[in-house]
């Protein structure tokens, strides 16, 4: 579990296309003497298992499966990515309970600047749309964002200059994909409706 909390913003080192599995290097600030093999690491929002790793840097494995539901397709060496180890019990939650698993693929409409903030408006995959709700949580690239608004498939939230400066929504443009994980509250209200 994580809270959507960006602690790195890490860069892709190394790209490894392999039989199906793709093997990704990040560099990272984190302390890697703390981190075992086989832990879990949310980048860009999906859970990770770290497969290999030395001072300042990790490796992981990425399936078939997370290659087709999630951006890492796309990444590239020298992209920014954002990190995030899992939660510790007892540890602050300062956002909310994100899963690390990636519902879809979305995109950025647009941005504009609001004050200080920029106000952004993604659209969901038509299958995710029900499950976002003006104030409620959604997570894009791994960050725990609140919902200002939606229309149908589109949905906007403000970034503040923290948030721009400490997470790679602050490079993303029109255009760009984003991982995007729906509040967990609605998928689990959805299927009790669904059932009844």
């Amino acid at each position: 579990m994580f809270t959507g909390i960006i602690t790195d913003l890490g860069r892709v080192k190394a790209v490894e296309p392999g039989n199906g599995d793709t093997r990704f290097t990040f560099e990272t600030s984190f302390d890697m003497s703390t981190v075992e093999i086989g832990a879990s690491i949310a980048c860009n929002g999906g859970c990770m298992t770290v497969i290999d790793k030395g001072d300042g840097w990790f490796r992981i494995s990425a399936s078939d499966e997370s290659l087709t539901k999630t951006t890492m397709r796309t990444w590239k060496v020298g992209d920014p990515v954002n990190l995030e180890r899992p939660l510790c019990i007892g540890a602050e939650l300062g956002g909310h309970v994100v899963s690390g698993h990636v519902d879809g693929i979305g995109h950025v409409v647009s941005i504009t600047p609001d004050g200080e903030s920029m106000r952004f408006v993604f659209e969901a995959p038509e299958e995710l749309k029900r499950f976002i709700a003006p104030k409620g949580s959604v997570t894009i690239d791994g960050v725990s964002l609140t919902v200002n608004e939606v229309d149908d498939r589109q949905f906007g939230v403000n970034i503040i200059p923290h948030t721009q400066t400490a997470t790679n929504l602050g490079s993303r443009r029109p255009g760009d994909p984003v991982n995007l994980e729906i509040d967990m509250l609605a998928r689990y209200v959805a299927r009790l409706l669904e059932c009844q």
